[in-house]
């Protein structure tokens, strides 16, 4: 424990804290003794007790409206966090989604060149069937012709 020297409404005081929170008690101090003297000046010599609390009750007023306006900010940032997390998802389910279409497409596209392919084979087989009858037919008209 260290102690510490501290002035507080011109008097002297030797308190007690933690080993390295001198210097923050000192602060703290310092500020203590800021808002006392600003409302003594205000409101005059009406005894140190009752300055002292309503010193300690604007101190507590402030705490308390900084408080409210924290878990204000930590609601909304909780929100945020929650819509945030909402649209990651979003975002991940609609990737998932795209992705599904994606392989589907390329499915079809797969199956639809295999088609292409076999058609094109079919036509050209027919191709050369019918390329083959035709010369035949020339070939049999041909021969008729010599004939006659």
């Amino acid at each position: 424990m260290a102690n510490v020297n501290i002035k507080f409404n011109n008097k002297d005081y030797l308190l007690s804290c933690d080993d390295g929170q001198e210097e923050s008690l000192k602060e703290l101090t310092k500020f203590l003794d800021n808002k006392y003297a600003e409302l003594k000046d205000k409101l005059g010599n009406i005894g140190e007790n009752k300055l002292l609390l309503i010193t300690t009750i604007q101190l507590i007023d402030e705490y308390f409206d900084l408080k409210q306006k924290v878990t204000l900010q930590k609601n909304k940032l909780d929100e945020i966090s929650n819509k945030f997390k909402e649209i990651k998802t979003l975002a991940i389910k609609y990737k998932d989604d795209k992705d599904t279409e994606i392989q589907k497409l390329k499915d079809e596209l797969d199956i639809f060149k295999k088609t292409i392919e076999e058609s094109n084979i079919l036509y050209e087989s027919l191709l050369d069937k019918t390329t083959q009858s035709l010369e035949k037919i020339i070939s049999n008209t041909e021969s008729l012709s010599k004939i006659q």
